[in-house]
């Protein structure tokens, strides 16, 4: 079993590369010119989104005091606070340092639950929880969405445990952290009594999972959310976008356990990763080659599951070649995306007239419930490609057009990269960092079939 699970851990990471500008080739995704404008947009929204020590962003959230740089999701005062997901997701840009990454790799691990424990709102805090964002200026772990407040944290419309993706995202930033820097040395670094690799491991395990193929579940009485770009969404059962990420850690433990020459750890990581790549298409697919968010409530057509699937290499052959040309038909009958922006839903899919997702806090055609976002068109477009390159080069081409068209460096007035918007002219939170930072790397690894 070694040699093909080896196998793939290096098919997976060779693919993704370490965040390193590549030259693109003649007959790119995009064109030099657009690669340039993107490459220096993502940089300049990433720099924007560094908080200094002791700068202050937010009046009311006071200066940054963790003793080193802070990377927030976006510019501008919006949220003002640091948030493992955005930052992690921004990681293979290639823009961030290594002295950067260690500072907040190891505040991460600072603020991991060392115990478990519950809120005041009778939420639980499990062992080895990583935080779903962290207060500046006085680095307290803030573990569930929807506030800043320490002790007001854990309120039933977030869930009863924090969500799950952010303990893969630590993971990911320390397997990224050692690939870039060399330094093996801070896997054998204690933290408040225990060692970097230890803590990965316990944040692997807190969500909870099948016994029998490591899917990632929950329920509607003691539910998490799945993931952070849909926190204001109830979904329940077995979870598609988190049971990805966790296999894309387990191949990252694998990578690192291998590393320290720890092979009993190193096979079982990978045979976990193998057991999650068998089980989601059978747990998730429809008939059309689209993952399904969950198999519980919200259990629709999820567009940024189905992509990050192929793209992580999750779904392949025949599976993937169907995905890919539904996708591709989707976006041509304009089911999928506006401006080069992609909603999570299709819009031949939404629930009911009244909201996209079945269960949601957020009004229809709004934010997370049926706006645009740019993050995941990166991932779309290599999905598209492998089996219509020239329309998933049609798709960046538009996505890069409205950045152009909204830049913020034209304007006051102007604001993108925004978070996602509506063709009704609803917008969320200009200068937002993984709108950019998610699909430069992304088409920096598509290349023509």
């Amino acid at each position: 079993m070694k040699q093909p699970i080896l196998s793939l851990l290096f098919l997976v990471l060779i693919s993704f590369g370490h965040g390193q500008s590549k030259i693109p080739a003649k007959d790119a995704i995009l064109s030099d010119k657009d690669f340039k404008f993107l490459e220096i947009l993502t940089k300049t929204i990433i720099d924007s989104s560094r908080i200094y020590p002791g700068e202050r962003v937010a009046d009311q959230m006071g200066t940054n005091n963790t003793g080193g740089i802070l990377v927030k999701p976006g510019g501008r005062e919006s949220y003002p606070a640091f948030w493992i997901r955005d930052y992690a997701m921004s990681l293979e840009t290639g823009f961030i340092s290594g002295e950067e990454q260690r500072h907040m790799l190891l505040l991460t691990a600072s603020t991991q639950a060392d115990r478990t424990w519950l809120t005041k709102n009778g939420a639980m805090v499990p062992l080895g929880t990583i935080a779903d964002h962290i207060r500046m200026d006085d680095g307290l772990p803030i573990y569930f969405p929807g506030t800043y407040s320490f002790e007001e944290q854990g309120t039933p419309e977030f869930g009863r445990t924090p969500p799950y993706g952010d303990q893969f995202f630590f993971i990911y930033m320390a397997h990224y952290y050692v690939a870039t820097t060399q330094d093996l040395s801070i896997l054998g670094k204690e933290i408040n009594g225990m060692n970097l690799m230890d803590r990965l491991e316990i944040a692997f395990s807190v969500p909870p999972s099948r016994l029998d193929n490591h899917i990632v579940t929950t329920t509607e009485h003691f539910r998490g959310i799945d993931f952070g770009f849909r926190d204001v969404m109830t979904i329940t059962g077995d979870l598609c976008y988190p049971s990805i990420l966790k296999f894309k850690a387990a191949l990252e433990l694998s990578e690192l356990f291998e590393k320290q020459n720890n092979q009993e750890k190193v096979e079982k990581y990978t045979v976990i990763a193998n057991k999650i790549k068998e089980a989601l298409p059978l747990v998730f697919m429809d008939e059309r080659g689209m993952l399904k968010a969950s198999n519980g409530k919200g259990s629709q057509a999820d567009v940024w599951s189905t992509a990050l699937a192929v793209y992580y290499g999750i779904l392949d052959g025949k599976a993937t070649e169907r995905t890919s040309r539904f996708l591709a038909q989707a976006y041509e009958n304009g089911y999928l995306s506006y401006k080069g922006n992609i909603r999570h839903i299709l819009t031949t899919d939404d629930f009911s007239d009244s909201t996209v997702w079945e269960f949601s806090l957020a009004q229809k055609n709004t934010y997370q419930n049926g706006a645009y976002w740019g993050t995941p068109t990166g991932w779309v477009c290599y999905v598209i490609a492998k089996t219509n390159y020239k329309l998933a080069q049609q798709l960046a081409k538009e996505y890069i057009d409205d950045l152009r068209q909204s830049d913020f460096r034209k304007g006051k007035e102007y604001g993108a990269p925004f978070e996602c918007f509506h063709p009704s002219g609803h917008t969320q939170n200009p200068l937002y960092m993984t709108t950019v930072s998610c699909p430069l790397p992304a088409f920096r690894n598509i290349t023509r079939p």
